[in-house]
């Protein structure tokens, strides 16, 4: 009875602090209303585990985007820099196994998998960049094209000298200020 009390106890909080940054950040979801996001987000208890993922590693989800053909919320990380939590990771399985020293503790694509959400691809962190000033301290990985990959490589973007700027650098490669963000459709 205690943990049934304690987990809807986290989901009341989770959904409060998602309202506040959602009614704090209308210019990110214009024309879309809290009480059908809320809706949405208690009749489907695995997305709402995935957004409390996506808090606890620092992400700030809010919603940015609404699409009416299909009537799903899109949900994606906006901290300011790429969350704090998901931070010095390679890109994905197979470049960590590539490691032989000095290996992060896991990699994006891994990372974001477990929590159930997805990496942006180009065009949707170009669209978040449009939302406000994302990445300016940080990078973030972005999903990689399957023949980018194959060759080695991975993406990852920035905000800088009032510009996107999206680059390649070895899949096994991490860094500090390199993180991930993560993209939810409720």
């Amino acid at each position: 009875m205690a943990t049934s009390n304690k987990k809807e106890l986290l989901q009341n909080e989770l959904l409060n602090t998602l309202k506040i940054r959602f009614e704090k950040n209308m210019n990110r979801h214009e024309g879309v209303r809290w009480n059908e996001v809320e809706t949405k987000l208690k009749s489907n208890q695995k997305k709402l585990e995935a957004l409390y993922k996506m808090e606890e590693t620092g992400g700030e989800p809010d919603v940015i985007d609404y699409d009416k053909n299909t009537n799903e919320f899109i949900f994606c990380d906006c901290s300011e820099e790429s969350p704090k939590d998901r931070r010095s990771l390679c890109y994905d399985k197979e470049a960590l196994a590539s490691r032989k020293e000095h290996k992060p503790k896991s990699s994006a694509m891994s990372m974001a998998s477990e929590m159930g959400i997805e990496l942006l691809t180009e065009e949707q962190y170009r669209k978040l960049q449009q939302l406000g000033k994302f990445d300016t301290k940080t990078s973030s990985w972005l999903k990689t094209p399957a023949e980018i990959r194959k060759l080695g490589g991975a993406l990852f973007g920035d905000y800088r000298y009032g510009n996107v700027f999206i680059y390649h650098n070895g899949a096994e490669s991490y860094y500090s200020f390199r993180g991930f963000r993560g993209l939810l459709i409720v």
